[in-house]
């Protein structure tokens, strides 16, 4: 079983969503002009990966956070950007709320077996 690399499409989509050209894209994170379209290119395809500093610029960039392009389904990648966009404390109460449910997912799991 081969794995796909989610960095290329949610780095197209977040662009598309930015409304930035490839070009434009690469320019304002420090890209040489006349190479940066042709390397985000090649990123978007997946013919090669940008090193982590150079996806982290692209996060910035691009308003979304760096674990948005390691998300494998659209759901947890909509998760990730709502999740970066709210305050320590209101990131923990979802924390201990999908704690809660997973506790009584397993518990009514528990209760099915017996």
């Amino acid at each position: 079983m081969s794995f796909i690399s989610p960095i290329p499409e949610r780095l197209k989509e977040a662009r598309k969503k930015a409304k930035l050209s490839q070009k434009a894209l690469g320019v304002r994170i420090g890209m040489d002009e006349s190479s940066a379209s042709p390397r985000m290119n090649q990123y978007e395809k997946g013919k090669h990966t940008p090193d982590i500093s150079t996806l982290k610029s692209l996060a910035d960039e691009l308003g979304v956070p760096l674990n948005y392009f390691f998300c494998e389904d659209e759901v947890s990648a909509e998760l990730a950007i709502n999740l970066s966009k709210l305050s320590k404390g209101e990131r923990e109460k979802v924390l201990s709320i999908t704690s809660e449910m997973l506790a009584s997912t397993r518990n009514s799991e528990q209760s099915e077996e017996d």
